[in-house]
């Protein structure tokens, strides 16, 4: 494959925010990414904020995607949660049908579902709430794109039942030696600098690889990467991965 045949979807979660209270500058972002992964209420997000942010993707032609997460509006869904695999597809089931609504009301079409936080977490190592996430996914729509963090078992759990499967990788956060992402509870979990954001990036989409922070090589599939919308630098670290990718060739278009 040459430079000029990579191709990377740039993803970014947004909605987070309360009523009138704006986290993050969603509209700011939207210019540089390519799909959107939409908070339906239970770690954050609102009516009012979902509709709002569903007509900037509207206008900004991007992908829409529901980002359903635990019931935990204080801790931002980032809390580890004791949930059943029933529990897991229910509230999943309810949040995509949620932001659905919004969605079809505003002629739109729901592209893709990636977890939230904990529940992400959570769904990238237990294979029975990974189960529990892709099939109210399938049951829902079977057209539908399931993101989850690369290799892991939620990107297997879609693959089995039939869905179309986006392996994730992270611009701003770092890796552990197992591939998985480096716990918010650590001081080195965020990355703050952008052209060390902009320099991860590009590694992992024409190369396959990422640094963990013990500095071994992983193996990695990019297919789409995430940027955290509700951080101080989110705007520029979007703008700056695309224009370097756009120098380097890289496509930029939705799984």
């Amino acid at each position: 494959m040459n430079k000029d045949q990579y191709s990377v979807d740039l993803n970014c979660d947004m909605g987070e925010s309360f009523g009138n209270y704006q986290i993050g500058n969603d509209e700011a972002i939207f210019p540089y990414i390519t799909s959107a992964n939409i908070a339906c209420g239970f770690h954050a997000g609102d009516a009012a904020v979902m509709k709002k942010t569903v007509k900037l993707a509207l206008k900004y032609n991007v992908e829409i995607g529901a980002h359903p997460g635990l019931p935990d509006l204080q801790g931002f869904g980032r809390r580890e949660m004791a949930i059943s695999t029933e529990e897991a597809y229910d509230l999943v089931i309810y949040q995509i049908g949620a932001l659905m609504g919004f969605v079809k009301s505003e002629g739109g079409v729901l592209h893709h579902v990636k977890p939230h936080g904990a529940l992400y977490n959570m769904a990238a190592v237990n294979a029975g709430i990974a189960e529990a996430v892709a099939e109210a996914v399938y049951k829902i729509d079977p057209t539908l794109v399931l993101y989850g963090l690369s290799g892991t078992e939620l990107i297997k759990a879609g693959s089995k039942i039939g869905l179309r499967v986006a392996n994730e990788v992270f611009a701003d956060r770092t890796y552990q030696d197992d591939g998985n992402l480096t716990s918010r509870k650590l001081h080195n979990a965020l990355i703050c600098d952008v052209g060390q954001a902009v320099a991860q990036s590009l590694r992992m989409v024409r190369k396959g690889l990422v640094t963990s922070v013990n500095g071994l090589d992983i193996a990695i599939k990019a297919d789409t990467i995430c940027l955290h919308g509700d951080t101080e630098h989110a705007a520029t670290f979007a703008a700056k991965i695309h224009t370097a990718f756009k120098e380097k060739n890289i496509g930029l278009q939705a799984p």
